[in-house]
């Protein structure tokens, strides 16, 4: 962008020039009096203006569209960036959604086995003590 802006710049700058130039040496070679010699560099002059003023109008215009398109790709960007944003977010609450359902049903699971099992003493403790009592009260 900035070389685009370094071309229009030199373009402009050799357009001037060389109409100078060119208008200067034309006026200083032909057969005129002062009078319209003046006027006609003055004419020239005015229309040197007046290109210069469409160039730089030209130049304001193409600088506006740049801006304007660059503009548009920025918020392109930052909606792709925020879509992709929200897509991760979501899989990430996807994924710890399901860890806590494993880990739930993990805990629910180890949970069963344990009162299972502490069920399972209990129960044979309980016969064990009976049978001594029943040892015992035997002898």
């Amino acid at each position: 962008m900035a070389q685009d802006n370094n071309n229009a710049k030199s373009f402009l700058v050799g357009l001037l020039a060389g109409g100078a130039i060119g208008a200067l040496i034309a006026l200083l070679f032909a057969p005129k009096s002062g009078k319209e010699f003046r006027a006609d560099l003055r004419n020239k002059g005015e229309e040197l203006l007046d290109e210069a003023e469409r160039s730089i109008s030209e130049a304001k215009e193409k600088a506006t569209e740049l801006i304007n398109e660059g503009k548009k790709r920025a918020e392109k960007i930052i909606l792709d960036a925020k879509q992709k944003s929200q897509e991760i977010i979501k899989d990430a609450e996807r994924i710890i959604n399901e860890a806590k359902e494993k880990g739930s049903e993990f805990v629910s699971s180890t949970k069963e086995k344990i009162e299972s099992e502490s069920s399972k003493i209990s129960s044979a403790i309980k016969a064990g003590v009976e049978a001594y009592k029943e040892s015992k009260s035997q002898s």
